[in-house]
């Protein structure tokens, strides 16, 4: 589904943070990219998302080459981005109206595909936020607005999921909870996902595959299997936590 060639990109000329970059995505597969603060995760997301352009190189999608965001791919990021003045429905709506507003141009909305007010009631219920629908940003929980923000994007649609370090400011049971909600999701709605995080326990628990970048420049793609992916507690499975311990040393030299 994604294509990465050849990709260089650089903040200043003396250090670029990627070269000649190569690396690439089957359609379905779950990948987390893993790595020092600093060595381009973000950047990697956002070149993907479209909302960053490099310096030479190219990224396919679907074997399009990405010159803007693409309305099929739908971005969560850390601080959720939800309007504090709009309810948890209207928040959740919000991408469903903007779509209406432009209609299926190609650029903005997509030409196929319907969503509806349907849908957010779908992904409202779906989610756990029925009860808070009515409800401010300000007045429910961090794991119920990033519930929201999953909601507001997955209400879209999309075939291609970004998600930039979504759980960090979490507890650990919210973030363990949002987690196994997210390889739900995965699993039942054939999603390429693709996770930037810090932490090398999620990165094992989120990633089918993990991409594991090193200080700049990134010159290759360094893919680690997970084995023990989608495995019923996981988090016992003895292969996660030796692949945990594998990633630690990969990170630590």
């Amino acid at each position: 589904m994604i294509q990465v060639r050849n990709l260089t990109f650089e903040y200043t000329t003396d250090q670029p943070v990627f070269h000649d970059f190569n690396w690439s995505i089957n359609k379905g597969e779950a990948w987390t990219i893993l790595g020092p603060s600093g060595c381009g995760k973000s950047t990697l997301l956002y070149l993907i998302a479209g909302l960053r352009q490099s310096l030479s190189g190219e990224i396919l999608v679907d074997g399009e080459q990405l010159i803007r965001p693409r309305p099929q791919s739908g971005l969560i990021i850390q601080d959720y981005g939800l309007l504090p003045w709009a309810t948890v429905r209207d928040n959740v709506r919000l991408g469903l109206d903007i779509r209406r507003f432009y209609g299926p141009d190609g650029k903005h909305a997509p030409f196929e595909g319907k969503v509806s007010d349907a849908d957010v009631t779908f992904w409202l219920e779906k989610l756990g936020l029925k009860e808070q629908a009515e409800k401010f940003s300000g007045q429910i929980s961090g794991g119920q607005r990033q519930r929201c923000a999953i909601a507001r994007t997955l209400v879209l649609q999309p075939d291609l999921l970004l998600m930039d370090e979504p759980f960090s400011s979490l507890d650990a049971p919210t973030r363990e909870s949002l987690q196994n909600l997210m390889i739900e999701l995965w699993q039942q709605h054939n999603l390429t996902m693709i996770t930037v995080t810090h932490l090398i326990e999620e990165a094992a628990i989120l990633g089918q595959k993990i991409l594991l970048l090193n200080e700049p420049p990134n010159l290759t793609a360094n893919v680690i299997e997970n084995t023990s992916f989608d495995k019923p507690d996981i988090r016992s499975d003895p292969e996660y936590l030796h692949l945990c311990q594998i990633l630690r040393e990969k990170m630590s030299k």
